[in-house]
Order: C-alpha cells, then structure tokens, then sequence
C-alpha cells in the first residue's frame, strides 16, 4: 500500500531523465507523483503523464515550480526531488517514520557515475549534512506539509532556495538525516571538478549569508 507522500519534481527540458525520477518515486510507495514543470520544450511532460505524474505547469524558476507542486499536493508529507536523482526503496515509508518526531530532512547522497572523484564529495556532502543537520536540494528534502505552509514554502529566488529552506527549517524544529542514500548524477563535479565545484558552492553561500543578491548567486553558479 504507498504511503501518504506526494513526491514534487521540478522539471524543465528532462526528458532523458525524468522518467527514471518518476518510477523511483513510485517504487520508493509515494502515493503521488507531482512533476512541476518550467515551460518544457522537449517531451518531458508526455513522458510524465506516461509513467503516472500528475503535470502542473507555469512559469519556470524552481523554488515556483516547487511550491506551485505542494500547493497541488494531496498528502500530508511531501518529497522534493530533482528530476536526475533517485529515492531509495522503501523512501516514501521512511520519510512518514522520520517526520513523526522531526519536521524536515533529507538523505544521504550518493552519486550515479562510478567516478572516484565523485565518491570523494559524497563523502565530503554526507560528512557536511551530519554536522549541519541541513540537507540540499539533492537530498531530496522531505518536510511535514503543515509545517511547509505554516513557514511560507520556498523562498522564491532563482538559486538557494533549499539552502535558505533548510536552515530555516532547522531554527523551527527537529530535523533528520537518514542513512539510506538517495542516487543522483554527478555531471557538474565532474564537468568543473571536485575541489573547484567544492569552493564555488561555499563562495556562494558565504555571498548568501552577506546578504547577496541572488540573481548574482546564480550567475555565479551557472558560469
């Protein structure tokens, strides 16, 4: 029987891998598959509606897309997901344990690609979430939908809206890591490294908590 989760995907233009984001949801017992999606231009959405998503469309902008997809959700906890990472068996059933005694999390990260370099960083990821208890983006985060609405969702700005969400989260209430791991490709540190992905992301973050402007975040990120 699934569990009363609805699994959000944002998407736009992923039609080589949404697919395979949708069936782990499915497998993983998520009651609902919600794919957000930013104006494809592919075959992202026929291919969504094929494997069982429901589609909501509307201007892109991933923090929009996702709360767009809560805001559609069904159930009372709620998965973000990005649409080239995978959730483990059983994710659904353990997200619903978790958010029993905790209000927000994600988990563990592993990476698709059988690079050396890229089990460096997930230990580096894994290693940085078990002091900060505060998962990113793709951990897929997990959050009670009463306490998402409560605290307004995502902040909608066009980078860092899961960083900003999940410290939130943590000056509000419990939050948890869990041990299984979630797969997701690892495409960015390979094209510009470990190390030099490494220092851009904590640039940014640093430049975040100084108060930066986060459409220069972006541009920063997307160099």
């Amino acid at each position: 029987m699934p569990s009363p989760v609805s699994v959000i995907i944002p998407a736009l233009n992923e039609e080589h891998r949404i697919a395979s984001a949708i069936d782990s949801s499915i497998a993983a017992g998520a009651a609902e598959v919600i794919v957000a999606d930013g104006g494809s231009s592919d075959a992202t959405i026929a291919i969504a509606r094929e494997h069982g998503a429901r589609v909501v469309d509307g201007e892109r902008m991933r923090s929009r897309q996702m709360n767009r997809g809560a805001n559609e959700a069904t159930h009372d906890h709620l998965i973000f997901l990005h649409a080239d990472t995978r959730l483990p068996t059983r994710g659904a059933e353990l997200v619903v344990e978790a958010l029993r005694e905790n209000i927000f999390g994600g988990f563990r990260v592993a990476f698709m690609e059988p690079a050396m370099k890229l089990r460096v960083a997930a230990a580096m990821i894994n290693a940085r979430t078990f002091f900060t208890r505060a998962p990113w983006g793709d951990q897929a985060q997990f959050i009670r939908r009463d306490a998402f609405v409560e605290s307004g969702g995502f902040r909608e700005i066009p980078l860092m809206e899961d960083y900003e969400l999940a410290t939130r989260m943590k000056r509000i209430g419990r939050t948890i890591i869990l041990r299984e791991h979630v797969i997701t490709s690892g495409r960015r540190f390979l094209e510009k490294g470990v190390l030099r992905t490494a220092a851009i992301n904590w640039k940014i973050i640093a430049k975040y908590r100084l108060g930066a402007d986060p459409e220069e975040l972006a541009r920063i990120y997307r160099a």
